[in-house]
């Protein structure tokens, strides 16, 4: 292992670093990106392998993070000064370790029956806990638009909490062509249509969720099979008009798995 402590903004490692985490351009080209946490790093060891760089602050780490390290000896750490680190982890409260690794490519099944397509999701963190929900109930790929924030963001991947890195990802994509040439049934969550417990989801399904505050766009809503929503108490009060569109995902995947799992 090569050890090294860089106190320089002005470090070319150190700016490749602060490219990685700002900028999503960047990601694509070079093929990396940064995971914060003990949770998101040994969530790669067990799935990816060993990260390319280790990342951690000067001074104390957390007890969590000091462990991990035991088991990282092999791999080359750069040690950074408090506020350079801080620079570079999406959250207020670290752990006090980072890891430098690829972009994983997950291979898609050979048979896709249970999808999400994601259409221009702009915040980070709702992309995360979308993709953390999918691959909580059992969505075998999820689609990204050209319009969606980058699901391999820092704060994304904060988001997911490993999602990203079992959950078979295809972004850029057309929606109306993905729903098109989904071989089932398509249905866009909406604020108003069909209620979702109204239909049968044990079969092939693909849903469609669409962005935070435009929701589906009309050319996806005419290209899937139904638009569905959830029903609510209270519905037509303002603050309970329509659920964030991590949630109305939540309830409509963990109902596909209930129908799923029931045959």
């Amino acid at each position: 292992m090569a050890f090294k402590h860089i106190t320089s903004r002005d470090n070319p490692v150190y700016k490749h670093l602060r490219k990685l985490a700002d900028n999503a351009r960047e990601r694509k080209s070079s093929g990396l990106t940064l995971l914060e946490g003990v949770h998101l790093i040994e969530g790669y060891l067990q799935t990816q392998g060993e990260p390319q760089l280790m990342i951690i602050p000067e001074g104390k780490s957390s007890l969590e993070a000091s462990n991990l390290m035991q088991h990282l000896v092999d791999v080359d750490t750069i040690m950074l000064p408090t506020l350079m680190f801080a620079d570079l982890t999406p959250v207020s409260s670290s752990s006090g370790i980072m890891a430098l690794v690829p972009v994983p490519e997950i291979a898609l099944p050979e048979i896709v029956n249970f999808a999400l397509l994601i259409e221009n999701i702009q915040d980070p963190g709702n992309l995360g806990s979308i993709l953390r929900t999918a691959a909580a109930a059992g969505v075998q790929a999820a689609y990204l638009t050209k319009g969606c924030t980058d699901a391999w963001s820092p704060k994304a991947l904060r988001g997911g909490q490993g999602a990203q890195l079992v959950l078979p990802l295809v972004e850029n994509v057309d929606a109306v062509e993905v729903a098109e040439q989904f071989a089932g049934k398509t249905l866009a969550l909406t604020m108003h249509g069909q209620s979702l417990y109204d239909q049968a989801l044990s079969g092939p399904v693909l849903f469609a969720v669409g962005n935070e505050g435009a929701g589906i766009s009309e050319a996806l809503q005419h290209a899937v099979n139904h638009c569905v929503s959830i029903p609510m108490a209270h519905q037509g009060v303002l603050a309970l008009e329509s659920l964030n569109a991590a949630a109305a995902t939540a309830v409509a995947l963990f109902e596909c798995q209930r129908q799923r799992l029931q045959g």
